[in-house]
């Protein structure tokens, strides 16, 4: 069984969605699947200043945060995150600094891995913040399985080449449609991950 770590950070709910949407097609590919939440770091001023973060954090207190063991324990790893600037937030960011030692001893190598994003309005980075995410998996030695077009779902609103990206309003309400093509994402990542274990016990 593929054993797939789907990781997000959202602070008012769109990527947990997204996540909660990849851990249901993942478990009808047969997949053994956690959902595992970056800490936050932002402090409770910030967080409380946008009444939908705070309850967005009070309403996923109990999903468990990642730790470097599930990055061991994983065949294959799905983010998903918001943009900040075109780029990753910080809260990623500082988890994946804290990656080093497991890339210098070769235990995220040929892992297989692919991210969601999603932004304020349709030209805010989504892309650009994917794109930065897989920088550092190349660096761990990581097998990205983009979506491509393999699929109609990536084509639909929303689905992009790179992985599935969702534009969001104030209230944090999706513009598109695109839980097929997350659906499609995530079986892909399973069916690449299954491939490369394969190749890799012959």
């Amino acid at each position: 069984m593929t054993k797939l770590a789907i990781i997000y950070y959202s602070s008012t709910g769109t990527n947990y969605q997204l996540a909660q949407w990849a851990e249901e097609a993942a478990k009808e590919a047969g997949a053994e699947v956690k959902v595992l939440k970056v800490a936050e770091t932002a402090p409770d001023a910030a967080i409380d200043s946008n009444p939908a973060w705070r309850a967005h954090v009070d309403a996923t207190k109990d999903v468990p945060a990642v730790t470097l063991d599930d990055l061991v324990w994983a065949d294959a790893i799905m983010f998903s995150i918001p943009t900040r600037f075109g780029n990753v937030p910080s809260q990623v960011k500082a988890f994946l600094d804290t990656t080093g030692g497991l890339w210098f001893e070769g235990k995220l190598a040929n892992k297989v891995v692919s991210a969601m994003a999603s932004a304020s309005n349709a030209h805010g980075g989504q892309e650009a913040t994917v794109l930065s995410l897989y920088t550092t998996m190349y660096h761990w030695g990581a097998i990205v399985a983009a979506p491509g077009y393999t699929a109609p779902e990536t084509f639909a609103a929303g689905g992009n080449p790179y992985g599935t990206s969702v534009t969001v309003d104030q209230e944090g309400n999706m513009k598109e449609d695109v839980k097929a093509a997350v659906a499609h994402q995530a079986k892909r990542t399973i069916q690449v991950a299954e491939w490369v274990k394969q190749g890799l016990q012959g």
